[in-house]
């Protein structure tokens, strides 16, 4: 314990891939937590992440007001992470990564709450031909607008155990013989390998926002979290094929593939890709240099291939993970 023992944070899609790392973290800590989601049931393997108590479920949506507000009441902190990439009927970016976030908002200034966490993203911009990155962008406006002492997170990629970057490449690898990249330029020439990503740790990000939390030194500031690498699609690709021992032919091909491909795909009911994270797909994901970062928190990002490498693993050949018994000739 660390003295928070009394105190209580909700957190807004604490089941999803960053929010159930952050939950253990937090119950370390001594937090009281509340789990804030549209499915209780989906969510109650949360429930052993601490004591018998600590974590409680309450069934919500961020695109209602009534359920928003008296899910904050009595939280002394309140953390964000809903988010989606992308629309699906009610289920849009206006409606999710704005209104939604308008709501937890305002619902936490009217409430009394110390802190408010919110995670937007990297590459957030009203100016970004992607709608995804320009709803990122007017979230946290809104966010400011109601709540002006929210600390902001830009995450990169977040690579880790349960991510949908690498474990994507991780299936497509062990699927396919053949995995195609996108570039603009001609794959073998210098940068050719596609789009440039900083993934970063989720490890790394639950420390800062478990420090933010409780902090007010972090009031009111934005933050990009990257690692320490970058890497192009191309290197992305090769290391996920290196660790789960495959060779698969890594193929570059123009963007006008991926949007081609993307137009068909967007319309399955979990779609691999979309026009949208196409135009999202060609920005990449860097930190700016602009904005403070992990380092803000006393923390040294955490490399990606000392990370992936322990997860990655899944994707190997079966024969890779077994002692094949030979009998001795008699």
């Amino acid at each position: 314990m660390t003295g928070q023992s009394e105190k209580l944070i909700a957190i807004f899609g604490g089941s999803g891939f960053i929010g159930r790392h952050l939950v253990r973290r937090l119950a370390e800590q001594g937090w009281r937590i509340r789990v804030i989601v549209r499915d209780t049931q989906k969510a109650s393997f949360l429930k052993v992440s601490g004591r018998v108590g600590q974590i409680s479920l309450v069934p919500a949506s961020s695109t209602n007001e009534q359920s928003v507000a008296s899910a904050v009441q009595g939280a002394d902190a309140v953390v964000n992470l809903v988010g989606i990439l992308y629309e699906r009927g009610k289920r849009s970016f206006q409606a999710i990564h704005i209104n939604g976030a308008k709501n937890i908002a305002k619902a936490c200034a009217k409430a009394g709450v110390k802190h408010l966490i919110h995670i937007s993203a990297l590459g957030a911009d009203n100016a970004s031909p992607s709608k995804y990155a320009q709803s990122k962008a007017a979230g946290e406006t809104a966010i400011k607008d109601a709540f002006p002492g929210a600390t902001i997170f830009r995450p990169s990629v977040v690579l880790g155990p349960e991510d949908g970057f690498f474990n994507l490449f991780g299936r497509l690898i062990q699927i396919f013989p053949i995995v195609p990249f996108f570039t603009n330029t001609v794959p073998h020439a210098e940068g050719g390998g596609g789009p440039k990503f900083q993934p970063v740790y989720v490890g790394d990000v639950v420390a800062a926002v478990s420090q933010a939390v409780s902090d007010d030194s972090y009031a009111g500031k934005t933050y990009e979290l990257a690692g320490p690498r970058i890497y192009d699609m191309r290197e992305i690709i090769t290391i996920v094929n290196n660790e789960a021992q495959r060779k698969r032919w890594i193929i570059g091909l123009p963007f006008f593939v991926a949007g081609i491909t993307a137009f068909f795909l967007q319309f399955l009911p979990k779609p691999l890709i979309t026009p949208d994270q196409v135009k999202q797909l060609k920005i990449g994901s860097l930190a700016t240099g602009k904005l403070p970062g992990l380092d803000a928190f006393g923390i040294t990002p955490t490399a990606a291939e000392g990370v992936i490498s322990t997860y990655l693993k899944r994707y190997r050949p079966l024969q890779q993970n077994k002692r094949l018994r030979i009998k001795p000739n008699k």
